[in-house]
């Protein structure tokens, strides 16, 4: 039965084949499924950089706020 999910080849050097195949050995798990792990928290962590640039830009001094009961009015 072909999955509904896209596919996704990706070549990697020697070592970094070999390292990633050991942890997933260590793990427990398939090489696959610790290499969608991994791509999943780097792709958090860049989304969290992200929106931390944003917030670290609108967080200045002496703008306007508004309380937290009033913005869901």
């Amino acid at each position: 039965m072909p999955t509904q999910n896209p596919r996704v080849n990706i070549t990697f050097e020697p070592a970094t084949a070999a390292l990633l195949s050991s942890l997933a050995k260590h793990e427990h798990k398939s090489l696959s499924s610790l290499t969608k792990e991994l791509v999943l928290e780097a792709l958090e962590r860049r989304e969290d950089r992200i929106l931390s640039a944003i917030a670290k830009a609108r967080d200045v001094k002496g703008v306007k706020t508004i309380k937290h009961e009033d913005a869901w009015k």
